[in-house]
């Protein structure tokens, strides 16, 4: 395993304490795959992985919250669905019954079919909670994944994070994490701001355990993409300490030369 490998590994099983708790070896399969994940999607600096990370481990909750919790009370599904509940007797038959509500809530929009499971089967999963069929459609055709056939697929420990990933450029959030711009890349991939200081927390946490060492990555097996060209780290987003740490390392390595 490279340093910059381990340094990743290192700062997933740290940030993400509980990350294999709803899905055995979703961590170990995250850090296996990173590499060549990263270099397909462009994915070359420690600022580029820092804010993939931060989306993902705010979308996924460290690996916790990996299945939309669709499992609600007629009066929280009043709250966030106003116009479809404006009563309790409207919602009360959703009560407890997640697959309904997910048919009832996300079918005739996102390419779920009226009357159909669709809602339901396309609910949120994986690492930046893909929804709909269009959305699995889409990310479908990013990966080569039979995902409208398997949709658990997204939360395949070996997959996980390519389809996080592939997620993450899909929305349109790389020019926005080349500009460290978090609020640019929350806009992207959320639609709005939901859980904008949430995300700005797992950034600052990211950048400071990924430091701004270059990215070791590995070719995609069997392709001969080359990743997208990205603008190095900013300045701004290297942290004094790490620098300082490095310089004092060299200063050690050159006087055991002497």
């Amino acid at each position: 395993m490279s340093a910059n490998a381990a340094v990743f590994g290192e700062a997933l099983s740290r940030l993400w304490p509980n990350g294999d708790a709803k899905i055995p070896g979703l961590r170990a399969g995250i850090i296996a795959s990173a590499p060549v994940v990263f270099a397909k999607y462009g994915i070359t600096t420690p600022l580029l992985a820092a804010h993939v990370m931060a989306q993902i481990s705010h979308e996924c909750g460290g690996g916790h919250d990996v299945v939309e919790n669709l499992n609600y009370t007629a009066g929280r599904m009043m709250q966030v669905w106003p116009s479809r509940f404006p009563a309790m007797a409207m919602a009360a038959p959703y009560a407890g019954n997640p697959r309904a509500l997910a048919n009832k809530v996300y079918n005739g929009r996102m390419g779920n079919a009226v009357g159909s499971d669709d809602g339901w089967n396309f609910r949120g999963r994986g690492a930046v909670q893909t929804t709909g069929r269009e959305g699995y459609a889409r990310l479908s055709k990013a990966t080569g994944l039979d995902l409208l056939n398997h949709p658990d697929l997204v939360n395949d420990p070996p997959r996980f994070l390519e389809c996080g990933v592939a997620d993450f450029i899909l929305c349109g959030c790389l020019p926005f994490a080349k500009a460290d711009d978090v609020l640019g890349v929350t806009r992207r991939l959320n639609g709005g701001t939901v859980g904008l200081a949430q995300r700005q927390m797992w950034l600052a946490k990211w950048k400071a355990a990924l430091g701004s060492a270059p990215m070791v990555l590995a070719p995609a097996a069997g392709s001969t993409r080359k990743p997208a060209s990205v603008s190095p780290a900013r300045p701004s987003a290297m942290k004094p300490q790490s620098m300082l740490v490095r310089f004092l390392a060299a200063m050690v390595t050159a006087f055991r030369g002497k």
